[in-house]
């Protein structure tokens, strides 16, 4: 049916408009539901169809294999080819990721992939899986594997034969097609339910990925069909077998006012929804996914029962059906292309960027279904369900084998004073985000240890002559990556006590990207205390502290939310920064403050930047960084920020070699090619000579 088309690609558009980040489209994300019930009523009918046509069976073998001829050709070469241009294109740590994706989406257990996606410090705040979208693949091929065995043990004992029945057989054929409506409302109740008891505001997306969880939409697509097949099986006249989705009973009368109203009164629900609401929504979770899939339903059977009304003429309107027909591949495609094609790399933004992406995803559509889409499905066929499983097999192992080939990189090395300590963070932001860690407030907010009545400095450390100079690195993990790579320098003992995801502001909530984070890790809370400890330990001659990509975020400070260049959120960095001064100098050490380059992590739908990857923040960071430095004598400011963005914004490159490696870490290339030539003199030089001996104690 073309108007079915139609809504596939009202759907599939909605999405793109939603991952656009197009004006008024903050809904859009609802177009998967709107997939979901359309799936599970085109497939229940097909079930439904074959049942009838051979009088009480169904072939699920064949059925499975019609499943695989369909989907699973155009995803394994989806995945191939982001795995291939994942190496040249993604840092190295989200290559690893991907390898974990690509594997989860050839199985289609993509969605559970997302819910327990590794925790660690490089896994939540790595960009977007170019594979995420596969999350709903994986929920609908769920279903296509068990809702078969279930349709078949709800009809056995029905024989839905050639008129004229046996007696009894319509009264049995309407009883087992009742059951299958009872149970479709059943598990879309329960599932709606379930949805609402796991969703948690500080987790969401447990409730948003689960099977279990968004099976309701399918489920009433489902029942759906049940009911156009019960109203036509065995009424008198008629043959009892139900109906193929489009020969329905056409509706007259009272019945097709009625139904008229209820799909226009629907149409008009979806459209606000996809303009109006947005995934924080806590309503979505509470009941309304489950009336937006029964909107979508009421729009299908309006165009199932009356073929000839407005709603299926408009929906089959040019070029809407040709759209359905390649929206498989629409979605399978947009995503990638949508990462891949962002404002860095096209320098547009906005409807440019939007129509580029388009326009790349279509024609990638059309070329997946003209060579590998279609012809896989209307000339292969493979009899044999042993031979039909072994091709399945053989295509899922070809993908992984390309994937694991593609995406094979040299482990990240740890440095040379990768502690406990800084490991035992890596975990920080899955528990922050999750609310594990209580964001401070009044009574347990950090207690600011402010230099009103500062000890006279300690008298700094000099160099004594045959000895290297010992240098303590503090910082986050653009820290750890400098440290990580630095090469080894006869004149210098460099040790690691950066702290991955932790900078010097400890105010929460906070936002990252397009996350919120409602706490502290305690290492982040408690960085004073381990870098006394540090600096116990070590007594360094440098104190070298790279710091500021945390302190560029939209944060809430005394209960409101602020950022830098306010004037209450500059005096809290001001206290802070004198707070890390003094504990790093604490026992003689020479203060480095290092200044914090220009960043781009990654774009926002639109292609515009998030705050904390926005040049004005940066400058202001720096800025107030000088400020501070020249009121403490014998501070120094390393201008590392100028050395990595020589130009005055972000670039990948400086002087010959890629400096970043994803928007915001550095390089293995870059740190000793570019980067250490310039800063080793400058830790060695920062410690004068000692012409005399000393009594410094030695560790």
């Amino acid at each position: 049916m073309p108007a079915l088309d139609g809504v596939r690609a009202l759907a599939v558009g909605a999405v793109l408009a939603f991952h656009g980040g197009l004006p008024g489209a903050t809904g859009g994300f609802l177009g998967v539901d709107a997939f979901f019930v359309l799936s599970g009523y085109l497939i229940t009918s097909l079930l439904l169809a074959e049942w009838t046509r051979h009088e009480g069976r169904i072939d699920l073998i064949a059925f499975w294999g019609r499943r695989v001829r369909r989907l699973l050709p155009a995803l394994v070469l989806m995945i191939t080819t982001v795995a291939v241009l994942a190496r040249t294109m993604l840092p190295p740590e989200e290559v690893r990721l991907l390898r974990g994706d690509g594997v989860a989406a050839l199985l289609y257990v993509a969605n559970w992939r997302m819910i327990f996606r590794g925790s660690d410090y490089f896994a939540l705040t790595a960009a977007p899986s170019p594979l995420e979208h596969t999350w709903s693949l994986g929920i609908e091929e769920q279903f296509y594997l068990v809702w078969p065995v279930v349709v078949y043990a709800v009809l056995y004992g029905a024989r839905p034969g050639r008129a004229p029945w046996p007696v009894g057989a319509d009264r049995r054929v309407r009883q087992r097609l009742s059951w299958l409506v009872a149970v479709c409302a059943a598990g879309a109740v329960t599932s709606t339910i379930a949805l609402a008891l796991v969703y948690s505001p500080d987790d969401p997306g447990r409730a948003y990925y689960g099977t279990d969880t968004r099976g309701g939409a399918i489920l009433i697509g489902a029942g759906l069909a049940g009911l156009v097949a019960l109203r036509t099986a065995g009424r008198p006249g008629l043959p009892g077998r139900p109906p193929a989705p489009d020969a329905a009973r056409p509706v007259a009368g009272g019945r097709r006012l009625a139904l008229g109203a209820a799909a226009t009164g629907a149409a008009g629900v979806l459209g606000w929804a996809s303009t109006h609401l947005s995934g924080t929504d806590e309503a979505l979770y509470r009941g309304a996914m489950a009336g937006i899939a029964l909107a979508v339903a009421a729009v299908i059977a309006h165009v199932v029962l009356i073929p000839t009304g407005v709603p299926a003429r408009l929906l089959s309107l040019p070029p809407l059906p040709a759209l359905g027909r390649i929206s498989y591949g629409i979605y399978l495609w947009h995503w990638p292309v949508f990462l891949a094609a962002n404002a860095d790399r096209t320098g547009l933004e906005g409807l440019p960027l939007f129509a580029t992406r388009c326009l790349l995803t279509l024609a990638l559509a059309v070329v997946s279904y003209t060579l590998v889409e279609r012809p896989v499905r209307l000339r292969v066929r493979v009899r044999r369900p042993l031979a039909a499983l072994g091709l399945t097999g053989a295509a899922i192992a070809g993908g992984a084998a390309a994937l694991v080939l593609s995406t094979a990189v040299h482990p990240l090395q740890p440095g040379p004073g990768d502690v406990p300590v800084g490991r035992a963070v890596d975990r920080f932001l899955a528990r922050a985000e999750q609310g594990a860690v209580v964001a401070p407030d009044d009574r347990r907010r950090p207690r600011v240890e402010k230099a009103t009545s500062r000890p006279p400095p300690p008298r700094l450390h000099t160099r004594i002559p045959g000895q290297p100079v010992v240098v303590d690195v503090f910082g986050d993990s653009v820290a750890w990556t400098l440290v990580t790579y630095l090469p080894d320098h006869p004149e210098l003992d460099v040790r690691d006590h950066t702290l991955m995801g932790c900078g010097i502001t400890r105010t929460a909530p906070f936002r990252y990207g397009d996350r919120l984070y409602r706490g502290l890790a305690p290492a982040c809370r408690d960085w004073p205390h381990l870098w006394r400890a540090a600096i116990a330990a070590d007594d360094p001659d440098v104190a070298f502290i790279l710091v500021g990509r945390w302190e560029t975020m939209d944060r809430v400070l005394d209960g409101r939310w602020t950022h830098i260049g306010q004037p209450d959120f500059d005096a809290h960095l001001r206290a802070e920064l004198d707070l890390a001064i003094d504990v790093a100098g604490a026992r003689g050490a020479h203060v480095l403050l290092a200044t914090e380059p220009y960043n781009r992590r990654w774009e926002k739908l639109d292609g515009s930047l998030y705050p904390e990857d926005q040049p004005e923040r940066v400058t202001l960071w720096n800025a107030l960084l000088r400020s501070v430095a020249a009121d403490h004598p014998g501070v120094q400011v390393v201008d590392l920020g100028r050395r990595v963005s020589p130009e005055g914004r972000f670039t990948w490159d400086a002087g010959g070699y890629q400096v970043r490696s994803d928007g915001l870490h550095l390089t293995p290339s870059g740190v000793q090619g570019w980067i250490a030539p310039w800063l080793l003199p400058q830790l060695i030089d920062a410690v004068p000579e000692r012409r005399h001996s000393h009594a410094r104690s030695q560790h």
